[in-house]
């Protein structure tokens, strides 16, 4: 597997950073010949499954994620999630921690990932490029400009 981590601070308030981090669907935006659904629709629980689609047309293939924890920022108590890849071509997992820090915040994203019937020789160009892929996914969303939404009710963030 191939383990990588990448941590930013942001000068966004806990509640926004993690609002902009598990927004999943904006991840695709930022993310070269992909999108993003997620099932069931509505406030992301324990139990919603986060497909991104990676490729062009047929050409392609799906990585379903599934969150295992779902633990939002309450006031300055830390916030975290864990996604579990469920997929025929990617698997291992994703966990996002988002921690007030200095007025701000500071996000730590781990992800270990192996690509099925990639041999262990490819994990640290695998480990690399993840960690510069996710690293500009991390910066973009936290750079968005874009106008923060309400909140749906019972969403946390």
């Amino acid at each position: 597997m191939a383990h990588f981590r990448i941590e930013r601070r942001s000068p966004l308030p806990i509640g926004e950073t993690w609002r902009r981090l598990t927004d999943w669907p904006r991840h695709g935006a930022h993310v070269p010949l992909s999108g993003v659904t997620v099932r069931p629709a509505g406030p992301t629980r324990v139990g919603t499954v986060v497909v991104v689609r990676t490729g062009v047309g047929r050409a392609g293939f799906d990585d379903p994620m599934e969150v295992v924890r779902w633990d939002p920022p309450t006031g300055d108590t830390p916030g975290g999630c864990r996604l579990e890849k469920r997929g025929s071509v990617v698997l291992g997992w994703a966990e996002i921690e988002v921690r007030p820090r200095g007025g701000g915040s500071e996000v730590v994203w781990r992800e270990e990932a192996r690509l099925r019937g990639l041999p262990r020789l490819f994990d640290p160009p695998t480990a690399w490029s993840g960690r510069l892929l996710f690293g500009r996914v991390v910066d973009a969303l936290l750079k968005d400009d874009a106008v923060p939404r309400r909140a749906e009710p019972g969403a946390a963030g």
